[in-house]
């Protein structure tokens, strides 16, 4: 379980510095992620040990969400002052996550070949 927390906190890691270092306007977190991600790509997939980890990690996810609830609350009077934009952005997202999502999809099937339309 060490050397799999370790690989993942490693990776977020060297995100953060490589976002600082080079200046890129994408999250250290994200870049991470791409980097995790090749990683596992040239590993042929996740260990048993990073499996389980991660499993793990996944079953206490909401605990991650009591930071932005407490900041929620700390300035609902904000969230109540721009509630229009807050809506608006949300459904704009949520809509554009959608659509990309779906075409995603469709192109990972046309590049399988088992598109049904």
């Amino acid at each position: 379980m060490l050397a799999a927390l370790t690989l993942l906190l490693l990776c977020q890691l060297i995100g953060e510095v490589l976002a600082h270092w080079l200046g890129l306007p994408v999250p250290g977190p994200v870049i991470g992620m791409i980097l995790l991600f090749l990683i596992l790509v040239l590993r042929q997939g996740p260990g048993e040990e990073l499996r389980s980890t991660s499993q793990n990690l996944l079953q206490h996810l909401s605990l991650l969400f009591v930071p932005a609830g407490t900041g929620i609350v700390l300035h609902l009077t904000r969230v109540g002052d721009e509630w229009l934009a807050l809506l608006l952005s949300l459904l704009i997202s949520t809509v554009l996550t959608l659509i990309v999502t779906a075409w995603v999809m469709q192109l990972c099937l046309r590049i399988s070949g088992k598109e049904t339309s």
